[in-house]
């Protein structure tokens, strides 16, 4: 998660030849794509699919950041804790973050152990119906180099430092880390082909959760650094070749789960241009490729401090809508889904609970799935530090369809009328019905439904099931009693 490094952006004048690199990419990658045709939805009306032919819109969060120093790489959860998120805010995703020190601690030697125990979560989210994404998380590239995702043996920072920065961003463009990148990378002469080792420990957890039903698919990289190559140039050669790469190992073992692949984080978090190119899916092309596209959002205006408030909300909003232009231009060229990998707030500052209305409301127009940043206990999490809600839960126990019998056309929440409406083109050839979720706090006795048949209401899970067929479908749903 780079939140801040912008806060900062002077300071990177010290770094050296690093800080030349970076400091240019906002000049390398541009305002391209003003003014480029905009889809009805985020990606041409491609989304991700259940096993069913099902259109899914997928809410959750990241679990979790307590993952990254824990030494055995799990999250602070109990199961009991997933039981709390499923009954708070009707959650049926997860980013679930694992690494690949904990996957590989040895070259060419897995932790089946440490899967087992991954695997024993996926249950806890399985269970309840959730869909889970695992992500190989990595921030600062690993601990050899005062970071988390990569093991020592792994990182080759030719014995170059990296000094601790008040803003743990910065430590991006410290030499050391610099140095292990590019290795990483293989844009520096002389290391071992670590994206080989990479790929085959992405292969290796996928032949453990080819067939599980909860596991939907991979995030192949958390936010994705280039070392000394910026902008373009990483992502649309060293960054999509490891893609690629490790697209064809998993496809090895699993042909079915979705792929997810995110853009260099430092230009997109914040509105900028992505230059990733379209990757091929061995599954084949169109309908029958399963790669999604996942960025992060961290608006840059924010990063500066002062919440969502002022002039700072201005700036804010006019990032979220390039944001958007250029998430929506990059799906479109990958032919690819999009969900939010991460957003999030400290809930502290003013306006936050507004700025994350706002991204959910950004969200559904777009037709986005989102993980919210994260499941930890504390002022950005729907949770204190007692495990007692916060004023987020509320805001992300949203009314909305989860699985959808055809085409998406849109949907909307008027939380003034409590009018949920949803509309889409049915096909004959999906099956099952048109789920959608109604919390408890705006519909508790259930949802009347105008415009659809309800075939089903369950008081448990919250979900209304309503049953279509062919052509297009306006549903209105409104409180029961």
């Amino acid at each position: 998660m780079i939140r801040s490094i912008s806060s900062n952006w002077r300071a990177w004048t010290g770094v050296g030849a690093a800080c030349a690199v970076a400091a240019a990419l906002l000049v390398a990658v541009g305002p391209d794509g003003s003014g480029a045709p905009r889809a009805a939805t985020a990606s041409g009306h491609r989304w991700v699919t259940d096993d069913a032919g099902r259109a899914l819109i997928l809410h959750g969060l990241n679990t979790a950041s307590s993952a990254k120093s824990d030494p055995g790489g799990m999250p602070w959860i109990e199961e009991k804790d997933v039981q709390r998120e499923s009954d708070a805010l009707g959650s049926d995703f997860v980013r679930f973050l694992i690494q690949w020190r904990n996957v590989e601690p040895q070259p060419g030697s897995y932790d089946d152990a440490y899967l087992r125990e991954v695997e024993t979560r996926v249950r806890w989210y399985g269970r309840r119906g959730y869909r889970v994404m695992l992500d190989m998380h990595q921030d600062i590239y690993g601990p050899a180099v005062k970071g988390n995702g990569a093991p020592a043996w792994a990182t080759e920072a030719d014995g170059l430092g990296v000094t601790e920065q008040e803003q743990w961003e910065l430590k991006y463009v410290e030499p050391g880390t610099i140095r292990a990148f590019d290795h990483f990378w293989g844009t520096r002469s002389g290391g071992r082909d670590l994206r080989a080792h990479y790929a085959a420990a992405w292969a290796h957890v996928a032949s453990k959760f080819a067939d599980d039903p909860a596991v939907i698919g991979y995030d192949l990289m958390n936010e994705p650094w280039g070392g000394s190559v910026q902008g373009p140039a990483f992502e649309a050669g060293p960054l999509a070749a490891l893609y690629r790469r490790t697209i064809t190992a998993i496809r090895a073992v699993d042909r079915d789960s979705w792929i997810f692949v995110e853009p260099e984080a430092v230009s997109a978090n914040w509105g900028l241009p992505s230059a990733l190119p379209r990757l091929t899916d061995p599954r084949g092309g169109g309908d029958k490729a399963r790669i999604a596209y996942a960025p992060h959002l961290y608006p840059l205006p924010m990063d500066l401090g002062g919440g969502y408030t002022g002039s700072t909300k201005s700036q804010v909003d006019s990032t979220l809508d390039s944001w958007r232009e250029q998430t929506e231009k990059t799906a479109r060229r990958l032919g690819a889904p999009v969900l939010i990998g991460e957003y999030g707030l400290d809930m502290t500052l003013p306006g936050a609970g507004a700025y994350v209305t706002k991204v959910r409301e950004t969200a559904d127009a777009m037709g986005a799935g989102t993980a919210y940043w994260s499941s930890d206990p504390g002022s950005w999490s729907p949770w204190d530090k007692e495990l007692k809600p916060t004023a987020l839960v509320p805001i992300l126990d949203r009314p909305g369809p989860r699985a959808i019998a055809g085409d998406p056309i849109a949907y909307d929440w008027d939380v003034k009328s409590r009018t949920l409406t949803v509309r889409w083109r049915g096909a004959a050839d999906v099956l099952g019905g048109t789920e959608i979720y109604l919390p408890v706090r705006y519909f508790p006795e259930g949802g009347r439904v105008a415009g659809g048949v309800q075939q089903s209401w369950d008081a448990k899970s919250r979900i209304l099931t309503v049953t279509s067929g062919a052509g297009e479908h306006t549903v209105k749903v409104t409180p029961a009693g």
